[in-house]
């Protein structure tokens, strides 16, 4: 299977615009974990999750298959960035106590993953998943982005994204799960941190690249009407939904 690379192309604007994940998260995943001697961060990006990850385990594998996001990876003692796609095998036989996802499950060609995880993960290992969907913030203003991820965008975004609108019902875990969705992230934006984040949306590049235009500039009126001052901070947040999964 293909790799599904969706942001190597702006591999830069993307590591400046996503949000991290909360602290929570990953003291609610080392407590689930016996043992904290080794994680794998598949996916990793630009090693968001792998930096938090990092204060807990002694050491933590980060892999992903597009170098561009890796170049934007910050470095660690204890992390090793690896460019390597998540369906080939790599690691030792039961060396990993917790295999995390953030964000990209969906990407994955799930079958040969999931062996791939089931052949690293310790007998008491732990696995993770989570995603979340779009933002949520105050009625007009969601209003006006739905209108830009739904109408404008909805032919761009890839077959794949339906699994995260689904919050992973719709994937085939072969381990015992757990959903947990209790988490969430929240940061405080104005108008152009909201907007920059858009603008690493995979859809809308694909857009932008199809047609030649931004598709943001379509809504832009009306999403500063309903913003008000562009200087004005607002709380975003995005419900995160947990899947965790034991061998």
């Amino acid at each position: 299977m293909a790799f599904k690379d969706h942001f190597s192309a702006h591999a830069q604007a993307y590591a400046q615009a996503r949000p991290g994940y909360p602290a929570q998260l990953f003291e609610f995943l080392g407590s689930q974990c016996s043992s904290h001697e080794t994680a794998w961060d598949c996916a990793t990006g630009n090693g968001q999750a792998a930096l938090s990850l990092a204060k807990i385990f002694d050491r933590v594998i980060a892999s992903d298959g597009s170098a561009e996001q890796l170049q934007q990876a910050e470095a660690a003692d204890n992390i090793e960035y690896r460019q390597v796609t998540a369906e080939t095998p790599f690691l030792e036989a039961h060396s990993c106590d917790l295999v995390t996802v953030a964000q990209a499950l969906h990407w994955f060609a799930s079958d040969k993953f999931f062996d791939n995880v089931r052949s690293c993960l310790k007998p008491e290992g732990r696995f993770a998943a989570w995603c979340y969907g779009v933002q949520q913030i105050c009625t007009p203003v969601d209003a006006v982005v739905a209108t830009l991820y739904e109408e404008i965008l909805g032919a761009y975004w890839p077959p794949e994204r339906q699994l995260v609108e689904n919050r992973y019902r719709d994937i085939s875990f072969p381990f015992e799960t757990s959903v947990i969705e209790r988490f969430s992230l929240s940061l405080d934006w104005n108008l152009a941190q909201l907007c920059s984040y858009i603008t690493s949306w995979s859809a809308l590049q694909r857009y932008s690249r199809h047609n030649g235009t931004d598709p943001l500039q379509l809504v832009r009126e009306a999403l500063v009407a309903a913003w008000g001052d562009a200087e004005q901070v607002r709380r975003v947040n995005w419900p995160l939904t947990l899947i965790l999964g034991r061998m």
